[in-house]
Parts: C-alpha cells; sequence; structure tokens
C-alpha cells in the first residue's frame, strides 16, 4: 500500500445502529464529551439522514446556544458556548455547510482557519474539501435504511421534495451511523456513553 494510502487510513472505525431521532441526538451529546477545540468533524449523508439532529444534539453536550438549524444559506452559524451552561467555558460550535462549495479552495475563503483552533467546527458535505484544514478529523456518515432524498432529488433550498432531517413520519425509521477517526488526536477510539453504544 503507498504512504499517501496509508496516511489517509482510519485509525478505527465504530458502526451503530439508531432507531430513533432521540437515539441520534444522544449520540451526538454523548460525542461531544470527548471532544474539544480544536476538533473537526465531517458529516456525510443523504437528506433526512439526521446530520442536524446529531448536530443538535452534540451542541447540547458541547453547552453552546440553542437554535442549532441546517447553515444552508448562510453557510456558517457560529454557536457560542453558553457560560451559564452544563460545560462553562468549553469550546464554541462553528457549524458549516459545504453543499454548495465546489472545492477547498472555496472552503479556504470562508476562513475556518480563524476559529479552527477554538473551536469544536463541524462540517456538513465537507469530505473531499475541508481534510486540508486540520491533520485529524472525525467522518461522521449517516444513512437511512430506507434511502432519502439524494442531493439531485431533493437539493436544499431548491424546492425539491425532500425531507431536510428527521421527520415527524419518519422518526422511528433506523439509521446506520459510522464514526471513522483519522490522524493522530484519535489514534484512540473514544469510549462513549455505554447505553449510546448499546444502539449497535
Amino acid at each position: 500500500m503507498s504512504e499517501p494510502a496509508l496516511l489517509d487510513a482510519p485509525r478505527w472505525v465504530l458502526n451503530l445502529k439508531v432507531t430513533t431521532a432521540e437515539q441520534t441526538h444522544a449520540l451526538g451529546a454523548a460525542l461531544a464529551g470527548v471532544l474539544r477545540a480544536g476538533d473537526l468533524l465531517v458529516l456525510t449523508g443523504e437528506l433526512g439522514a439526521g446530520k442536524t439532529t446529531f448536530t443538535q444534539g452534540l451542541g447540547e453536550g458541547l453547552g453552546v446556544r440553542e437554535g442549532i438549524i441546517s447553515p444552508t444559506f448562510v453557510l456558517v452559524r457560529i454557536h457560542p458556548n453558553l457560560p451559564d451552561g452544563p460545560n462553562p467555558g468549553g469550546p464554541d460550535l462553528v457549524h458549516v455547510d459545504a453543499y454548495r462549495l465546489g472545492s477547498a479552495s472555496e472552503i479556504d475563503d470562508i476562513d475556518l482557519e480563524n476559529t479552527l483552533d477554538s473551536s469544536v467546527t463541524v462540517v456538513e458535505w465537507g469530505r473531499g474539501r475541508v481534510e486540508h484544514l486540520s491533520d485529524s478529523r472525525l467522518e461522521v456518515e449517516l444513512h437511512r435504511s430506507l434511502g432519502g432524498s439524494s442531493p439531485a432529488s431533493g437539493t436544499p433550498g431548491s424546492g425539491s421534495p425532500g425531507v431536510l432531517d428527521f421527520d415527524v413520519e419518519d422518526d422511528d425509521e433506523p439509521r446506520t451511523i459510522i464514526i471513522r477517526g483519522f490522524g493522530p488526536r484519535w489514534a484512540d477510539q473514544p469510549v462513549l456513553d455505554p447505553a449510546v453504544e448499546g444502539t449497535s
């Protein structure tokens, strides 16, 4: 195997099954417990897979300001840590939607470097666009068991039909969530709440 391929291989892979939006939210909150400033997460998954639900759980676990929604129309939303919240002094959450960005250079144009070291940065649709920002990252891939809207059939903001995230009708539809750790920061697989890992 060539050296570049070795460098880009995940250190570990965690496969989980969740059956409700609450479990997806809880997984995000549990993962927040092992995150620190400077961590980069790359979220992928079809529309309706639960990316925003997962990020809401992450934000709750980090103790940041509520109101996490998909940042589709503004590209970047910053959710500051709450001094009177459950994790005072913790990192802010920077939530990015890279769906409309075509390259790594367009990512560079939004200056994530300015907040990367002091925040937890979550980039939806970031695969192939943000790997150069850090030597370590977590990739979180969410899949709907029954299949969801693909970008072609349900582009955010296009007016096309498609579920943007967990919907009342698919709240209990099973999902598979795959977490991969890359780089020295994630040399060891984190230990999550046993109740959350028990969903696998």
